[in-house]
């Protein structure tokens, strides 16, 4: 038994110490994104902002639009880069991502209707949350119909359908909608940001995606057993069904409510765990928080770049794709397999 101990904190040792360095790299980067944008300010002018000193200026920018745009992408990169390491081990497929079963198609659609009808900015934001999680409540409801066939299989395929309806009920409003006021709009949603965030637009948020994770930290256990198989999880007297719903339903909650709050961001949900695993292996207990922060640190990076990179602001879904599809080309090309 004392033997036993001493290995488990020897391997828990390395993995604290990780996660560790990863907070701290995320202050790090947090910080310097309140330094850099097109009103340059000191480290010491913007610790005095922080502490409601200084200037009325500094005070704007850094309370008022750095600092909720900085959480803003903490909290999206954390939680989509939670929700796709548990897709990917509830499925047992390393391509699977948040959008798998047609969540994003179904949030684009609902902030698009919302665009299109006029509505104000809180109401496209429920619009998308309501349209990402009826997506998805429709995927499970014809899955469920369906019988006789494998339950994973069916759930993907009738993702990838109604993500395809939801596509193509997107574009036939892009085509209805006005060219020169609702257009630019459902375009430059589509392709996600953060700008004009206020602490106002994360209160909504922020709630949602905790009740989405408090069930994948405590089914973590069963999470791994779920991907190993059904018959083997049976066998551990895990209820297969049962789990795979409550999984799923976490993960959509999660992937709803930060799509509504900031566009369709994909690959981050892809591309981030296979990072984690590279880390520290395929274990779920650990792969979940190590993706989530650095989920949190990558999208943090790449939207301070998005906003200093060029004059006008970059969408964040062109630069997560830039970004991603190297990375993952490399990833495939180079015959790793980090999710074994």
């Amino acid at each position: 038994m004392g033997r036993r101990k001493t290995a488990d904190l020897t391997a828990t040792a390395p993995r604290a110490g990780l996660a560790g360095a990863l907070a701290l790299g995320i202050l790090a980067l947090a910080f310097g994104a309140l330094l850099i944008g097109p009103y340059a300010l000191g480290p010491a002018e913007t610790l005095a902002a922080l502490a409601g000193r200084g200037t009325p200026e500094a005070g704007i920018v850094v309370r008022g639009i750095r600092l909720p745009r900085s959480c803003a992408a903490l909290l999206v990169g954390a939680a989509l880069a939670a929700a796709g390491a548990s897709y990917q081990a509830l499925f047992r497929n390393p391509l699977v991502s948040p959008d798998i079963l047609g969540v994003s198609a179904g949030a684009g659609l609902g902030a698009v209707a919302g665009i299109f009808l006029s509505l104000p900015v809180a109401a496209i934001q429920l619009s998308a949350f309501l349209g990402g999680m009826g997506a998805v409540a429709v995927v499970m409801a014809v899955a469920a119909a369906v019988r006789n066939t494998d339950r994973t299989l069916t759930l993907v395929l009738t993702g990838v359908v109604i993500g395809a309806l939801a596509g193509a009920a997107t574009s036939l409003l892009k085509v209805l909608a006005d060219p020169y006021d609702q257009l630019p709009a459902i375009t430059f949603w589509l392709l996600g940001s953060l700008a004009s965030m206020t602490p106002a637009d994360l209160l909504p948020a922020l709630p949602a995606v905790v009740i989405g994770l408090v069930p994948l930290v405590l089914l973590r256990w069963r999470i791994n057993v779920l991907s190993l198989g059904d018959e083997e999880a049976r066998a551990l007297g895990v209820e297969a069904g049962r789990t795979r719903l409550a999984v799923i339903a976490a993960a959509t909650l999660v992937t709803a409510s930060v799509t509504a709050l900031a566009g369709v961001v994909g690959w981050v949900g892809l591309v981030i765990p296979h990072v984690a695993r590279m880390l520290v292996g395929p274990g779920f207990g650990t792969l979940l928080p190590v993706s989530a922060l650095i989920g949190a640190g990558y999208l943090l990076a790449v939207d301070t770049l998005a906003r200093t990179i060029a004059a006008v602001e970059v969408p964040l879904g062109i630069l997560t794709a830039v970004i991603g599809a190297p990375f993952f080309v490399w990833l495939l090309a180079s015959g790793r397999r980090s999710w074994s």
